[in-house]
């Protein structure tokens, strides 16, 4: 990419967004429902989970301002990235207070940066927003999300190296990413990318060799996994994405919890072993 492209992205830096959403139930209860948890049913007053906020605050374009990926097309609040390919690149995420169901919520988004980077794939551009929910005129939720934007694959391109991750963990949990488990958490996150849900798509364009599970399905998962061994909850989370996971393959969710209890090692690892999402919680 030139100087002059990239000087004219990074004129997003600084562009804000403000929405606004109130948080109900019925989210609540499908996402327990997709993640096989059992949980009683919600009810107002009750505390949202760590990370359970992206299933609000939806970007709902109509389909006339969709990309051929299914995404929104480019050039609106984020900046309009010549390189095709874009995903969930990782994030760190503060969780101030409880949000809570029937709470109105408030979130203001900023662009941080964009940075040009070198990879073994080829070009990289990566994004940061910042997001900062209120409620109540308190803060709640801090967040800057990664996303990163990638040349077009090209067939016969050999795999994505991995890097082997821990083979033991103290908490584990195994999960099978069918087109099911996919496709109903698109639906609750309006995430229309094809990659998670498009077989012909994801193989003919993308060249990957299954559908990919969502960066935040997994990242929602480690901090499940948390909730069912910690004993207390997340306060801050700092995660990134390291190697695709595909609906053909088994993974794992793992975490290791420090020797004091504060803070936890976790991550996702694929059918081969390798680390998928890793991330550092702290309670």
């Amino acid at each position: 990419m030139s100087a002059q492209s990239l000087d004219h992205l990074r004129g997003w830096v600084g562009k804000t967004e403000t929405r606004a959403d109130t948080i109900t139930t019925w989210p609540v209860a499908a996402l327990g429902a997709t993640l096989d948890r059992n949980d009683p049913e919600p009810t107002p007053g009750d505390a949202l989970p760590p990370g359970w906020h992206w299933l609000y605050f939806l970007d709902a374009k109509p389909a006339s301002e969709l990309g051929p990926e299914g995404h929104p097309k480019r050039g609106g609040f984020l900046p309009p990235v010549p390189l095709p390919r874009r995903m969930w690149a990782g994030g760190r995420i503060e969780f101030l207070r409880p949000l809570r169901i029937g709470d109105a919520l408030r979130r203001d988004s900023e662009i941080i940066s964009v940075e040009p980077k070198r990879g073994h794939s080829g070009d990289l551009v990566f994004v940061t927003v910042r997001h900062t929910v209120t409620t109540g005129g308190e803060v709640a939720i801090v967040e800057e999300h990664d996303i990163v934007y990638r040349e077009a694959a090209k067939p016969g391109d050999p795999p994505p190296r991995g890097k082997p991750a821990p083979a033991q963990a103290a908490w584990q949990r195994t999960v099978t990413p069918d087109p099911v488990l996919l496709f109903r958490y698109s639906a609750l996150t309006f995430n229309g990318h094809r990659i998670h849900y498009d077989l012909d798509y994801v193989k003919n364009e993308e060249h990957y060799p299954g559908l990919i599970v969502h960066g935040p399905l997994q990242t929602t998962l480690l901090l499940d996994l948390c909730r069912r061994h910690a004993p207390r909850p997340v306060k801050k989370l700092d995660y990134r994405a390291l190697h695709p996971v595909f609906h053909t393959e088994r993974f794992t969710v793992n975490g290791n919890p420090g020797a004091d209890g504060a803070t936890a090692e976790l991550w996702t690892a694929n059918a081969a072993g390798n680390y998928a999402m890793a991330g550092t919680a702290v309670f």
